[in-house]
């Protein structure tokens, strides 16, 4: 969410905040907002697919900082998009900017973009870390505020709605929250986060006599995510706001400013709203009235217990119930085991496909995966096989229906796919979605490799922990179009190889040493990381397949975790580094001895020809 204007208006005052040291105190961590914030580095590379080495590093060196300052942290995710879909129009005005800045960034401009899998390597960070977390099962804000407000503790994020919410810790954007600035206090009391926090009494103050209790009509009034301005334009245009009001350029904060003042003079929101009725024809009071009271229960802290939660694991919510959502789905949710992608497409029969940086003339890198998000859809909306007396044409019509918006050229399109039919065993009464794990773990883990078009007996000579990244990549090489390229191919394994080495050696188990020739050959490859790059072209048609394997990888996690893993799942952070994947792609070109850039470890060595004679084959 976010209130339109209102996170420049507060920061070019700067009078609203008060001077925090944060430490030996709960923290609820607003998730989106986090690891968009850790992901943006400055020296961050946005062209080349993420580097989640380095991103789930900020991640761990962020909660060291917290855990230092005797901070405890319990971050809170957004889930799906809701039963009522009410924000679609602002999230599809979101991809379309995302769209334009992929495209930029394709093109050699700045700018700034998630890379794929961000969420899914934040995840397994909070996991490995041992921090707690929670995935609501809709949009997080209101579930945020009843948590701190219960523990009476502050808000971190950097969405505006937290201005609004009446909160009793306060709110401490992230933006002012210098965790990489940790310093140590005179006397007993240890070391603090440097931050500020936003003071709602001191907003308040500045416009007269404002009560708190009418910011969240200001916000619905002056526009947030759920709600346009159109059908209040009626009002701004006939209302005289204080201190003049200029609706054009660079008339933003005084409209703004006007609206403040102007809901000063009423003690209540009721009062207010009956006011903004009378400028408005008769016949629409009654529909807008219901629109503001409505929109104004989006600041209402949620009535979902999420200290339950945090408590026993047990995530309990109205909205789930009424819409019908098994319960082991809900649990997997909230634990973080299924994701958003997987509960919209359940509830709303709709996704978004998020845009990489791509060739924007061929087709969408998400169509390589098409196949696999197909059988997703079909676990979810339950499709049986074959019915004895249907003809073809009868059971086309009847396969499920799901809504995709993606990229189609430089545009954001929605295209109507159809849900695979499935195999016997996963169809009809005897296994619904709410049976789906009674299916034996060995019918699911067919499944998934028969989508991947894979044989486990293929798999079994690859580390566990590997499996399904190389079954994704026999994927992408049979799926994709143009043809995956050698070079390219060898490129991706020596970065997984890479990923492995640096496991063993740097982040080691310690009950094991790492072999000396292992420790010798990561610094032999850490020597080559430093040396100059003789050229750093970006290739756009390499990144365009790279795009296309991590959309095949995405697709692959979310069915094998629909599946209740039968695979086990891959460590992100050591996965894919895309300035490396695309430098040793840059390399090959020209100096095929890269190839054997860990011939010092016996190992690794082997473990590069064991993938890719088993990719190749």
């Amino acid at each position: 969410m976010g209130v339109q204007g209102l996170t420049g208006f507060v920061e070019e005052r700067g009078v609203f905040f008060t001077e925090l040291r944060v430490r030996d105190t709960k923290l609820v961590i607003d998730g989106s907002s986090l690891y968009h914030r850790l992901c943006f580095a400055p020296d961050a590379d946005f062209r080349r697919g993420g580097d989640y080495g380095a991103f789930t590093a900020a991640v761990r060196d962020f909660f060291g900082a917290l855990r230092a300052c005797g901070v405890a942290p319990f971050v809170v995710l957004d889930g799906g998009r809701g039963a009522e879909d009410r924000k679609l129009p602002t999230l599809r005005g979101r991809a379309a900017e995302q769209l334009r800045a992929a495209h930029g960034l394709s093109r050699g401009a700045g700018g700034c973009l998630a890379p794929l899998l961000t969420r899914e390597a934040f995840v397994q960070a909070l996991g490995r870390l041992g921090v707690p977390f929670v995935q609501c099962f809709a949009e997080a804000d209101r579930e945020i505020a009843g948590l701190a407000n219960r523990w009476g503790c502050p808000v971190l994020s950097l969405d505006s709605d937290f201005f609004v919410f009446d909160l009793a810790g306060g709110y401490c954007p992230l933006s002012h929250f210098q965790w990489q600035s940790v310093r140590a206090a005179a006397g007993p009391q240890g070391c603090y986060v440097p931050a500020r926090c936003f003071s709602a009494e001191r907003f308040c103050g500045h416009f007269g006599s404002l009560s708190k209790a009418l910011l969240p009509l200001f916000a619905v009034m002056h526009g947030n995510d759920f709600v346009g301005l159109e059908a209040l334009e009626a009002f701004f245009s006939k209302v005289r706001l204080p201190r003049g009001c200029a609706a054009g350029r660079g008339g933003k904060h005084l409209r703004l400013q006007g609206l403040l003042n102007w809901l000063a003079q009423f003690a209540e929101p009721a009062e207010a709203v009956d006011n903004v009725l009378k400028y408005l024809k008769k016949h629409q009071r009654e529909e807008i009235r219901e629109i503001l009271c409505t929109s104004m229960e989006d600041y209402a802290p949620s009535d979902v217990n999420l200290e339950d939660f945090f408590l026993n694991g047990s995530y309990e919510c109205e909205a789930a119930r009424k819409a019908d959502v098994p319960q082991w789905v809900l649990d997997a949710l909230a634990k973080g085991k299924l994701a958003p992608f997987v509960i919209n497409a359940l509830i709303l029969r709709s996704t978004f496909l998020r845009v990489q940086v791509e060739n924007m003339q061929r087709p969408s890198a998400h169509s390589t995966a098409l196949p696999i998000r197909q059988v997703i859809y079909g676990l979810l909306l339950r499709v049986s096989h074959s019915t004895e007396d249907a003809s073809p044409s009868k059971q086309t019509n009847e396969l499920p229906v799901v809504c995709e918006f993606d990229r189609c050229q430089k545009t954001l399109k929605k295209t109507f796919v159809q849900a695979a039919s499935l195999p016997p065993d996963f169809c009809g009464d005897r296994f619904p979605l709410d049976k789906l794990m009674e299916v034996p773990v060995s019918c699911r883990q067919t499944l998934l490799l028969e989508t991947l078009g894979v044989k486990m007996s293929f798999l079994e000579p690859i580390p566990s922990h590997l499996q399904l990244p190389a079954a994704v990549t026999c994927y992408w090489i049979r799926c994709s179009e143009p043809k995956v390229k050698l070079n390219q191919l060898k490129a991706l394994l020596l970065m997984i190889v890479s990923g492995e080495l640096q496991g063993i050696t740097s982040d080691p188990d310690p009950t094991v040493l790492p072999a000396e020739d292992d420790t010798v050959a990561y610094n032999e490859f850490l020597k080559w990381k430093e040396k100059k790059l003789q050229n750093n072209d970006f290739d756009l048609d390499a990144a365009h397949s790279f795009c296309q394997w991590q959309c095949c990888l995405q697709m692959g996690l979310y069915l094998n975790q629909l599946l209740g893993t039968p695979l086990s799942e891959p460590d992100l952070s050591r996965l894919y580094t895309g300035t490396l994947v695309h430098r040793l792609y840059q390399e090959l070109k020209s100096a095929p001895s890269v190839e054997n850039l860990f011939i010092l470890s016996p190992k690794m060595a082997q473990l590069y020809l064991v993938l890719l004679n088993t990719v190749e084959s």
